[in-house]
């Protein structure tokens, strides 16, 4: 196993964690912003006001992505097992 072949499989682990993580971010993102916009407008500094709707939307986003999420790590460990005797030798 050669030092490229270790900064590819790491690029690759950080590529794949990217993608699964995406989705859960991204909608916390955007509900943590758009709450904080309402926040802002209305003088409202209620903590539960930011943190139950992106936790909705989080759970919510899992449970939509989910699916996808796991086959993406079944197909990225499925195919890191299949390299296992090219990296050995």
């Amino acid at each position: 196993m050669t030092d490229t072949d270790v900064i590819h499989i790491a690029y690759q682990v950080m590529l794949v964690a990217a993608k699964l993580c995406a989705p859960a971010l991204v909608t916390a993102l955007v509900i943590g912003l758009a709450v904080s916009l309402f926040q802002s407008a209305t003088s409202i500094q209620e903590f539960t006001l930011s943190f139950v709707p992106k936790l909705v939307g989080v759970s919510l986003a899992l449970i939509l992505c989910g699916h996808w999420m796991l086959n993406t790590m079944i197909s990225f460990v499925q195919e890191l097992f299949a390299q296992i005797p090219n990296l050995l030798s």
